[in-house]
């Protein structure tokens, strides 16, 4: 089972709006399924050029991991020699701020992730959190 194109735009769209609501400077935001592949993506005006790099490399570091992106940033803090060796091994793709939320299934299984970057790690990840609800589905953003 994975993420559905239905589903993921629903999860932008409302990021999206979370965003707005919320005063969040412009956002990229990028949906993945489980296997990593890109399902649906947006980037406001004047979000930077390297924001949907950054979205999704944090949506995909949390696939990889198996962990929400908080998890990837707490964990790195502690251990930077391993996630040196993550980033060369993920050539570069894997992010560790948070804002990569996993997408789970009620029962729990993984079917996806969102990825945001644009503002502030905590405010990438709410706006995440906001539009895996939308959806009807569980976000795990990571974290203790």
């Amino acid at each position: 089972m994975s993420v559905t194109l239905a589903q993921a735009s629903t999860m932008v769209d409302a990021a999206l709006k979370k965003g707005r609501e919320t005063d969040c400077a412009p956002l990229t935001v990028a949906v993945l399924d489980a296997g990593g592949h890109l399902v649906a993506f947006k980037r406001e005006d004047r979000s930077g050029i390297l924001r949907f790099d950054i979205a999704f490399g944090k949506a995909w570091g949390a696939l990889g991991m198996g962990f929400g992106s908080r998890t990837l940033a707490e964990r790195a803090a502690s251990t930077p020699q391993f996630f040196t060796m993550l980033a060369s091994a993920s050539g570069g793709r894997m992010i560790t701020n948070p804002g990569g939320v996993l997408i789970k299934t009620p029962g729990g299984d993984i079917i996806g992730a969102v990825g945001i970057s644009g503002d502030t790690s905590d405010k990438d990840e709410a706006c995440a959190i906001a539009g895996i609800e939308a959806a009807g589905l569980k976000a795990d953003p990571g974290g203790k």
